[in-house]
């Protein structure tokens, strides 16, 4: 177990990009999306603005932590934010306007759903891609490994999702979606194969597995 003093010492590497704002008195919402890579689901987008003076141990990438402490953190974040907002992009969407733009439409709906709670002046962003918003923002490239706030977001967007995609399991549960969350794994890809796409499947990303032009199996 990392030691309180060991985290601390990360939380002050963490927070150099988040610092340089919070010095000024600047409000700063750290941004992150989950979902881009996957076969069925939606994109999901968290925008998240935690106070200077609001620690929460074990913030981290969320592609390093278990299911057990992304849930935890996820609870202990929305309740001690000063802003949270949780921006989706469909299959439908994602299918009609390619992933890219997709997941900059979850960008922006996240940002406006977190503005309503609180002013933001600022935007840390995890890629290397400005989200469409007209305010100040630096991208960060793997920022989620790298930046508290952006983290956070992680963690948001992706305990956000996989609760989706577990219930989505019980619609179609033939594709293990409790399991994979719509991931290319080798089980969906041959259950895919052997039951053809559902609703939640897209059809931009499936097409090197199964033939699209038929409709969508209903369950």
């Amino acid at each position: 177990m990392m030691k309180v003093t060991d985290y601390l010492g990360k939380y002050r590497a963490m927070t150099l990009h988040e610092s340089e704002f919070w010095s000024r008195n600047q409000v700063v919402a750290g941004m992150d999306e989950a979902g881009r890579g996957p076969l069925a689901g939606p994109v999901v987008c968290a925008c998240v603005v935690l106070s200077s003076d609001t620690l929460i141990e074990g913030v981290d990438d969320s592609k390093k932590l278990s299911e057990k402490k992304r849930e935890r953190l996820y609870e202990l974040i929305c309740s001690n934010a000063l802003s949270v907002g949780v921006g989706w992009a469909s299959r439908e969407e994602i299918d009609d306007i390619n992933i890219l733009n997709a997941t900059l439409n979850g960008f922006r709906r996240a940002y406006e759903l977190a503005r309503v709670q609180c002013s933001i002046d600022a935007l840390l962003v995890d890629g290397n891609t400005r989200v469409p918003v007209e305010l100040p923002q630096r991208t960060v490239v793997h920022g989620d490994a790298q930046c508290y706030l952006i983290a956070a977001a992680s963690i948001v967007a992706k305990v956000a999702r996989d609760r989706y995609m577990t219930e989505a399991d019980k619609l179609y549960p033939q594709y293990g979606f409790a399991r994979n969350k719509g991931y290319g794994t080798a089980s969906h890809i041959a259950a895919l194969r052997e039951y053809g796409p559902c609703p939640l499947h897209r059809e931009s990303f499936i097409g090197n597995f199964v033939d699209c032009e038929g409709a969508h199996v209903s369950g």
